[in-house]
């Protein structure tokens, strides 16, 4: 089984040259974020190769144990990260006046990337602190923030995300968790299922994020409010106190992710567990939703890392493995199986669908730091809803491809990958579920179209794929033989993208027909905009190989992205098809049709 290596050149080319960390670093409080790139890579890679990676195998075949309400996470997981908190990993992004680094989103991205990638399993307890240190600062009071961001950014304590109820699901609509006014708190009741890392040993305290409903609280989603409810109470001085009223009453037996912890949450059962709210009563959705987009986006980056580990196993084996003959050889030698066309259609396909992957996420990730720190209001306003409008995808698309992707890899084991010993089957189990937390794939498509497309008529899509287009001219104008390839397939790309999204519009008025084909509708956005990605990278790269630089790198990036033209951009024809054409043929059976060939009283008539 191999070791996790991170793909550091790709990672510096995209940050530099795509996502353009130096302008990032233009913005202010960035000024250093040019210069620490590198070493930072470097540190992350070989934290996630030296002490993060060994304990992926181990923490998935140990697992987790629940007992009396106490959860045991694997051997070593609780020095990891005692190790992983010191270096100051979980600040990277927080501000420096709460203990953190107050580096870019564009770092974070990088470095989730490897952690993920050696451990998905230990790398969500850190995530999570992540999104409710953005929560707090951006909703809490001064004494929240005060009280409990530099214990989250030390990892003296860590953080979760309480949505999910047994009767509700996604639906937060029909959330019934309760909180009743007491003094200057509020007493908390209620279950809360499928919380990652909602009890463990890792840490001295968690910080429960939970949605709950006030007593006189509108129902639906505008009438639930958030609150912190912390296991242990704390003292004025930052010490802990006694144990709220909060019990972890199992953990899921999952088909992955053996090393995280997946809880079931008691709150109030014996008198109400003692919880503060957040920001303003009645907003907790939309406060969480902080949280809920930070986690989005990390999941999008998680799938790639993991997709990313698939892929390197895969290509070793590739290397390593003999088997058949050479089809252009009458000999009898083996070869290895690289040598092999299917074997290389597949490896290309997961290269270059990685490699789109990981530009777009880091793209987006610069937006995100465009779009909170840049001076100028109508450029903050442009690259938000840039990321906005991206995140979904990212998170959508990257998750349902980073599955196709491990399966890819698997295939190239043929018979092994489907033992445990090669460890892709892991990988298999534990990236299924990136297509299903932090919302399905037909969320994250029901957002793209209800609130990002339809919302603002297009708007957004149309400043897009006027970004596209403009990228598109320049590599159909360039003299260079293959980049004008690119820049044709990629304009037609962008025109079947352009005519899905009229579809959609022009749908509005019938919602279930807009809805009926969203998800192929955010798949044709992954693939055009990594078409896109890619065409700017082979541009960089031609200019490069112009310019007189010979690194086989820069050779690599053309012949990866004419491959991404003309075996994963070609899918936006059919995915516009579906979108075009298909969205009315959803909804023509009748649920009560469905299983009319299994019906005994069909089977009788037709006897009679």
């Amino acid at each position: 089984m191999s070791s996790y290596r991170a793909p550091l050149r790709d990672m510096q080319f995209v940050l530099r040259d795509l996502a353009g960390i130096d302008e990032v670093a233009k913005l202010p409080g960035f000024d250093e974020a040019a210069e620490v790139a590198a070493p930072i890579l470097e540190e992350a890679a070989a934290f996630a190769a030296r002490v993060l990676d060994p304990l992926n195998r181990t923490g998935d075949k140990e697992g987790c144990t629940w007992k009396d309400g106490r959860v045991t996470t694997p051997a070593g997981f609780s020095e990891a990260y005692a190790q992983f908190a010191k270096a100051g990993w979980i600040g990277l992004t927080v501000p420096q006046q709460y203990g953190g680094q107050g580096l870019p989103q564009l770092l974070l991205g990088a470095t989730l990337e490897m952690w993920n990638a050696a451990n998905v399993g230990f790398a969500n307890a850190p995530l999570l602190n992540q999104g409710a240190i953005e929560a707090i600062e951006l909703c809490g009071s001064d004494e929240q923030k005060t009280r409990y961001i530099p214990k989250l950014v030390s990892g003296e304590w860590t953080g979760t995300m309480c949505l999910t109820e047994p009767q509700a699901g996604s639906d937060l609509a029909a959330v019934r968790t309760k909180a009743l006014p007491e003094e200057n708190h509020y007493r908390i009741t209620g279950q809360k299922i499928f919380i990652t890392f909602g009890e463990h040993d890792l840490a001295a305290n968690i910080v429960h994020l939970v949605l709950a409903r006030l007593p006189d609280a509108p129902e639906g989603t505008k009438g639930i409010s958030l609150f912190i409810v912390p296991k242990f109470l704390g003292h004025a001085d930052g010490s802990l106190g006694e144990r709220n009223d909060v019990e972890c009453a199992g953990i899921e037996h999952k088909m992955g992710l053996g090393g995280n912890p997946t809880c079931t949450m008691n709150y109030g059962e014996r008198g109400g567990a003692v919880g503060y709210r957040v920001g303003e009563p009645n907003r907790g959705l939309e406060y969480m939703f902080i949280m809920m987009n930070a986690a989005r986006f990390s999941v999008g980056v998680q799938a790639l890392g993991i997709a990313d580990r698939a892929y390197q196993s895969a290509l070793e084996f590739a290397g390593e493995r003999f088997q058949g003959r050479d089809v252009t050889s009458r000999g009898a030698q083996t070869v290895r199986i690289i040598e092999h066309p299917d074997v290389r259609r597949m490896l290309m396909s997961m290269k270059s669908q990685i490699e789109a992957m990981r530009a777009l996420s880091y793209v987006t990730a610069a937006s995100l730091d465009f779009a909170h720190k840049h001076p100028d209001e109508s450029v903050r306003k442009e690259h938000n809803a840039f990321a906005e409008f991206m995140i979904p995808v990212v998170k959508g698309w990257c998750t349902e491809v980073a599955q196709e992707i491990v399966s890819t890899a698997l295939q190239v084991f043929g018979g092994l990958g489907y033992v445990e010993e090669t460890g892709i089957a892991q990988q298999y189990r534990d990236v299924r579920v990136t297509t299903i937390y932090e919302g399905t794939t037909g969320i994250q498509a029901l957002d793209l179209v209800g609130r990002k497309l339809i919302r603002d008529t297009g708007a957004s899509a149309a400043a897009i794929t006027a970004r596209m287009r403009a990228v598109t001219e320049g590599l159909q104008a360039d003299e260079n033989p293959d980049l004008k390839s690119l820049g044709n397939h990629l304009s037609a790309a962008v025109a079947e993208l352009s005519e899905a999204s009229r579809c959609i519009i022009s749908a509005a008025g019938d919602l279930r027909r807009a809805f009926a084909c969203s998800v192929p509708y955010l798949r044709i956005w992954g693939v055009v905009a990594g078409g896109w990605q890619m065409g700017r990278a082979a541009r960089v790269a031609a200019q490069r190989i112009s310019a007189g630089d010979s690194d086989d790198f820069y050779k690599a990036k053309i012949a990866t992205a004419k491959f991404y033209a003309t075996h994963v951009l070609t899918q936006s024809a059919w995915l516009k098809r579906q979108v075009v054409d298909g969205s009315g043929d959803v909804m023509l059976l009748p649920a009560s049709q469905f299983d009319l060939d299994r019906k005994p009283a069909v089977l009788a008539e037709q006897r009679k």
